[in-house]
């Protein structure tokens, strides 16, 4: 799926198609395929074959980033069509929707999208996508896919789903009802914090996807060859990452919440969670990110940053090493994010080591 053996050399790596264009046959067509790497490109091919695969769905766009890809879907609809979206979202898609998409007169309402009763009010007769992102960004809020995907059917929308943070590896949106998956990824797929990328998977390669392509092709917001060798490279040690990013996380959320200087703990693993028999039944593990409130405010939370000596003051997740931030201070002054709320991408160093490192840090 998307890797094979270089029939020409043997090689077992994938070689790096570099050419922006390619020969035409005398009679102008390109039997082989390819005419322009903007329009298409053997690496960016391959890796859209393992996006879908990976997601279980029939077609997939690779973009040069995460919201290049989200952009991709809004932009597939048209003035005067209305969006529904989490009240608890990645600040960037915000932003996406609000400084770009608003202007261009696309309606946006933005809802507590683990209450269906909420998603339900919210329809209007324009309604097109109902967007989701579970586990959310930063506080892990879970969404049932399922039931909002029945919702987005009924009102004649399509249910678009981030699965970012849970990667295909824990969650199977497509499976679960939703139209569209999106993923920034630069995060898990990349996984070592060098490569920049975004994709779109569709359950159908429908007429609404032939407009994503077209969207993609035409914008030219595309991955450059290296970065979809990357992508595929790290998508190949997916798995056994994932799993070893759960379960540090995992043990990471246990100890802080038994810490007397941590107020909560937001990870969806934890039975107090107020997502986690939803989590239980749609993913097979909790994943990587938790975040966390320090007992205080600001002040007590970037102290606790500027201790660490192992785990890295870093935007991003999904990379080996650990990266914690405080999220408000990203997101500016609108962000709805507690002052005191740090969030920690758990890597893949030693568990015990990082545990040490906050013990220390948070004294």
């Amino acid at each position: 799926m998307g890797h094979a053996v270089d029939a020409p050399t043997g090689a077992i790596a994938p070689p790096i198609y570099l050419s922006t264009t390619y020969e035409r046959e005398a009679d102008g067509s390109y039997p082989r395929g390819y005419s322009y790497s903007r329009a298409d490109n053997p690496n960016r091919h391959s890796l859209e074959r393992v996006f879908a695969g990976l997601e279980g769905g029939a077609a997939a766009a690779a973009f040069s980033s995460g919201l290049a890809a989200i952009g991709a879907v809004f932009q597939a609809l048209v003035p005067g069509d209305h969006v529904i979206a989490p009240n608890v979202l990645y600040h960037g898609t915000t932003r996406l929707l609000n400084d770009i998409f608003t202007p261009w007169n696309l309606q946006t309402s933005y809802v507590d999208t683990s209450d269906l009763a909420e998603i339900r009010a919210a329809v209007r007769p324009n309604t097109r996508i109902i967007f989701v992102e579970t586990p959310a960004n930063p506080t892990l809020a879970i969404a049932d896919i399922s039931a909002v995907a029945q919702i987005a059917e009924t009102a004649g929308a399509k249910c678009v789903c981030d699965n970012t943070w849970a990667t295909p590896v824990l969650q199977q949106p497509l499976a679960l009802g939703a139209d569209l998956v999106v993923h920034s990824t630069t995060k898990y797929f990349g996984g070592h914090s060098d490569v920049l990328g975004g994709a779109v998977v569709s359950k159908h390669a429908d007429a609404f996807f032939d407009r994503i392509r077209h969207i993609q092709q035409i914008g030219g917001a595309v991955p450059s060859p290296f970065d979809c060798w990357l992508l595929l490279r790290g998508a190949q040690t997916l798995p056994c990452r994932i799993r070893n990013h759960s379960e540090s996380a995992f043990k990471l959320a246990v100890f802080l919440s038994e810490h007397p200087l941590v107020e909560r703990v937001y990870y969806p693993g934890l039975a107090a969670h107020p997502g986690y028999e939803i989590a239980c039944r749609q993913m097979k593990s909790f994943g990587g990110m938790l975040s966390f409130a320090v007992k205080g405010g600001k002040q007590e939370a970037l102290a606790v940053t500027g201790k660490l000596n192992i785990i890295i003051r870093g935007t991003s997740l999904g990379g080996v090493e650990s990266l914690i931030e405080h999220r408000a201070s990203i997101e500016g002054p609108d962000s709805k994010t507690p002052d005191n709320l740090l969030r920690l991408s758990a890597g893949l160093e030693n568990v015990e080591d990082l545990i040490a490192d906050l013990q220390q840090a948070l004294g």
